[in-house]
C-alpha cells in the first residue's frame, strides 16, 4: 500500500512532506453494506450510505492517516419498510431522530502495496467496540469529471451484533454480521 499511495501522491502532487490531506467521503458513492444468516434459509442484506466522514491522508506515512465517519441510524435501508422499521424498535437499535453510527480510526497497519487493516472504534447503539476492517485502495488519481483529486477504497469486516446490545433472535438469525464497505473521498478545498 505504501507503494501505490506514495506513487499516487506523487501524481497527484500532494502538497507537504510532513502533512496530511484531507479527504472528504462523497456521500453520493460511499456505502455500507451489511449481510446476516436469517435462520438458515437465506442471507439477508441492508445498507447505509449518504453519511459523513473524512480521511486525513499522509502520503510519506500512510500508517500516520485516519478516517471517521458518522452515519445516522435512520438512513439504514433493508429494501423492506417493516423490516426497517423493526430494526428501529427497542428489539435492536431503539432508534431516536439523530442517533449515529460512528467509526474512528485508531490505528493503520500496512499489509501489502495497497492493502491495510484499519483498526478503530465502532460506536453502534451507545456501545463501542473495536473493530479491524480489511481495506484496500481502489484508486487515486484526479476524477475525471470532477477535476479533483479523488480517492476510492473498499473494506470488509464482521462484527458481532450482539457485542452491541442488538442480538435479539441469536442465534436463529446470526449473531455475526458481514460488513462490506466501500467509499469515494475528494481532497478538501
Amino acid at each position: 500500500m505504501k507503494t501505490m499511495i506514495l506513487a499516487a501522491a506523487l501524481a497527484l502532487g500532494a502538497s507537504s512532506a510532513f502533512a496530511a490531506d484531507k479527504y472528504v467521503l462523497d456521500a453520493s458513492h460511499s456505502q455500507v453494506l451489511f449481510s446476516y444468516n436469517h435462520l438458515g434459509f437465506s442471507t439477508t442484506y441492508g445498507m447505509f450510505s449518504g453519511f459523513e466522514g473524512e480521511i486525513m491522508f499522509d502520503a510519506d506515512a500512510p500508517a500516520d492517516s485516519s478516517v471517521t465517519v458518522s452515519m445516522p441510524v435512520s438512513s439504514m435501508f433493508t429494501g423492506w419498510e417493516k423490516r426497517t422499521g423493526h430494526f428501529m424498535t427497542a428489539d435492536f437499535f431503539d432508534a431516536q431522530d439523530g442517533d449515529m453510527v460512528t467509526f474512528a480510526s485508531t490505528g493503520i497497519e500496512i499489509t501489502g502495496d495497497d492493502t491495510a487493516k484499519i483498526t478503530g472504534d465502532l460506536t453502534m447503539n451507545d456501545v463501542t467496540k473495536s473493530v479491524v476492517l480489511d481495506a484496500k485502495l481502489n484508486k487515486a488519481d484526479t476524477h475525471p469529471m470532477a477535476g479533483k483529486k479523488w480517492m476510492g477504497f473498499d473494506a470488509t469486516a464482521t462484527v458481532l451484533r450482539s457485542d452491541f446490545g442488538l442480538g435479539a433472535f441469536a442465534p436463529a438469525v446470526s449473531d455475526a454480521v458481514a460488513l462490506n464497505i466501500s467509499v469515494e473521498a475528494m481532497k478538501a478545498e
